[in-house]
């Protein structure tokens, strides 16, 4: 049974030292692993066009990071840092929550939570000329639902968050945030509000890399899913069975659904978030066919969902099923939210190279990538570990090609 998984099988020892804690001066300069077959190579990602077959379909997650750790200090001198998670009310689409003028309700994470028992907080900036309130409504465990308001109150939640917000570095990376990583931890290509984490596979890209791809006839388009703080979160049970795995937003265009209905050569995904939405998406079309509609336009894929299911639907086919859909009901935009949780035993159905980062023990990440690469991923990691690659949000990049295997 796959969710008999024992996680023990997925960890690995990683120092403090070899865990990035700062990005390269130059993005495109990290150091690339490629792992094809039994093949193991050390390059650069400047070079990854190399590796990339010709007529490729490139995928990628443009969600943007937003600031969402705020640091209070109470009139104590005790610091309280709320990290806002995802939107409550007045709406919970995390688009358009962060568009909202004030008041809104997230639900949050609450740093130093017991010096901070009741009463407004304020941050108050005179320069900005923004005076900004949170208030605790309820607490469910380690999560509050907080209740913001601010001045002036034509701004919107996103324009606040990026005036008085700190970029949400994971929490592995126990430096400070800086002023540079509102620009280092998102991609070149980001464009959409809403994550609370990078699609970090993504930050090793340049202009100059697009460049090279698009001389290979490799064709770049875009996908979102807002990446949230689960994604972070390690597996605490012993077997994968027991993980309840956190629930993200995406949205897909119908560019992206007719490029997949039209490929030719491999689809490429730019990270995990990449692949769990792509994958999703297999599924979605599944169910259409099946006779799914969804409760208003929003797309649902449970975390266990597509173990299933049995069906011999093509990928051309659920596709297609999804563009009829979107046909029929005026639909431009897919929306849909994913719990999908991939793991060994997992049906790949449209992805066929995974470009990634080297990710946490004992993670969900991790178990996507022994997924798709199948036992070779820890000789994959054990050759990182030797040759001095750096792991995680910051670190370096690895390509794996799918494990038909599998």
């Amino acid at each position: 049974m796959i969710a008999d998984l024992r996680i023990e099988e997925y960890s690995y020892y990683l120092p403090t030292e070899r865990i990035a804690s700062f990005p390269l001066e130059q993005r495109d300069q990290s150091k690339l692993m490629v792992s094809q077959g039994e093949e193991i190579t050390e390059s650069r990602f400047e070079q990854i066009g190399s590796y990339l077959p010709r007529g490729s379909l490139l995928v990628l997650n443009n969600t943007r990071v937003v600031q969402a750790r705020l640091e209070f200090f109470k009139e104590t001198g005790a610091r309280i840092e709320i990290f806002c998670l995802q939107p409550l009310q007045p709406v919970s689409d995390v688009h358009m929550a962060l568009g909202l003028t004030s008041p809104v309700h997230w639900q949050c994470l609450v740093g130093n939570a017991k010096r901070w028992k009741s009463g407004v907080m304020s941050i108050e900036n005179p320069a900005l000329g923004l005076c900004l309130n949170a208030r605790q409504v309820s607490r469910r465990r380690e999560e509050f639902e907080i209740a913001f308001s601010w001045k002036p109150d034509h701004l919107s939640f996103g324009e606040v968050l990026e005036l008085a917000g700190q970029t949400p570095l994971p929490p592995y990376i126990t430096r400070k945030a800086e002023e540079k990583d509102k620009i280092t931890y998102q991609t070149v290509y980001a464009k959409d509000d809403g994550s609370v984490a990078a699609p970090t596979a993504g930050l090793h890209f340049t202009p100059r890399v697009f460049e090279a791809l698009a001389r290979k006839d490799i064709k770049a388009r875009f996908l979102t899913l807002h990446v949230g703080a689960g994604t972070f979160k390690p597996v605490s049970s012993e077997t994968i069975g027991g993980h309840a795995m956190h629930s993200e937003q995406f949205q897909v265009n119908r560019p992206l659904l007719e490029a997949l209905e039209n490929s030719r050569g491999a689809v490429i995904s730019v990270g995990t978030t990449s692949m769990r939405t792509l994958e999703s998406l297999y599924w979605l079309g599944v169910k259409l066919m099946e006779g799914y509609r969804p409760d208003n336009a929003r797309f649902i894929v449970n975390q266990w969902e597509p173990y299933l299911m049995k069906t011999t639907v093509t990928a051309g086919q659920a596709i297609a099923a999804i563009l009829r859909f979107l046909d029929q009901e005026g639909l431009e935009t897919l929306h849909g939210e994913t719990s999908l949780i991939i793991v060994p035993g997992y049906s790949f159905q449209l992805v066929d190279v995974l470009i990634t980062n080297f990710h946490q023990p004992r993670s969900t990440l991790l178990l996507l990538v022994a997924a798709f690469a199948g036992p070779a991923w820890k000789d994959a990691y054990a050759f990182a570990m030797r040759n001095n690659f750096r792991f995680l949000s910051y670190g370096d990049s690895c390509l794996f090609f799918r494990n038909r295997n599998q």
